[in-house]
């Protein structure tokens, strides 16, 4: 049990619980049924797990180096050959599972499991670390409309405003490690652009998200100008609180990046382009 719960700290379960119900949501916005709806979830799940351990078990000497008390493989409470083999044996269940939704979905879902494998090993050390994010986010839109059973494309907005949300995704998850990750040499933009302009860049991609999901949800809808109108808001708020140096610059991301991922949700079947 005590292995578990350490395997289970090591795959980032909250990050990866987030984007599990994001993409749920969309493919219950989009209209999978109760079973396709479930096995997307459950790919997914799978896909977040994977990365998640990947990058523990990657990272297992720095963060020991750091003194990372958070990392259960840095305190030794479960080794580095149990994580890659979690980490590998996630990746291929996710895999498998993918294949039940057609054979579009499973391509679309093995590119965007690359991404986030790609970052742990390689993009997270160079000014391109955003790049991942943004392939694997702009993909989440496509994997709901690809789990149709008439496989669909998703609209160009949706997926703009989901790689746009990637780049918010990184600097969120960048910024609360950037002080122990520049110690242990990992020199991403957000580590190189700085606390403040880093956010800068979250809160202007956050925006941009909003003005995407309004161009498709249709800027006569009500609730889209509502998101619209709140999300830039917690976007300026971002930027001015980031521009001072204060915490809140990041919470406000956080605030606009729900505000995105509502819309995108509420735009349901709009997003669904057919082949």
């Amino acid at each position: 049990m005590r292995m578990t719960g350490a395997l289970l700290r090591s795959s980032h379960p909250g990050p990866s619980a987030g984007v599990t119900l994001i993409t749920v949501l969309l493919g219950v916005a989009v209209g999978l049924d109760p079973a396709r709806v479930a096995l997307l979830g459950v790919t997914i799940a799978f896909n977040q797990l994977s990365i998640g351990l990947s990058n523990d078990w990657l990272d297992a000497a720095r963060d020991r180096d750091a003194g990372r008390r958070d990392k259960p493989v840095a305190r030794d409470e479960v080794g580095v050959a149990t994580v890659r083999f979690a980490a590998i044996a996630a990746a291929t269940a996710a895999i498998l599972v993918a294949f039940t939704l057609g054979i579009p979905f499973a391509i679309a879902h093995l590119v965007a499991l690359g991404g986030g494998w790609a970052y742990n090993a390689w993009f997270k050390h160079g000014p391109l670390s955003p790049l991942p994010y943004v392939v694997s986010f702009g993909l989440l839109p496509m994997l709901a409309t690809l789990a149709l059973p008439a496989p669909a494309l998703a609209a160009w907005w949706a997926v703009l405003a989901g790689s746009l949300l990637g780049i918010a995704a990184h600097v969120a998850n960048v910024l609360p490690d950037l002080d122990d990750d520049a110690a242990t040499g990992v020199h991403g933009l957000p580590h190189r652009l700085g606390r403040a302009a880093s956010t800068l860049l979250g809160g202007l991609a956050l925006a941009a998200a909003a003005v995407a999901l309004t161009v498709g949800i249709g800027a006569d809808s009500p609730v889209a100008l509502t998101g619209l109108a709140l999300s830039l808001a917690a976007s300026v708020a971002a930027v001015v609180f980031a521009l001072r140096g204060s915490r809140w610059g990041f919470r406000f991301v956080i605030v606009a990046a729900l505000i995105d991922v509502v819309l995108l949700v509420l735009a349901g079947d709009r997003m669904v382009v057919p082949l």
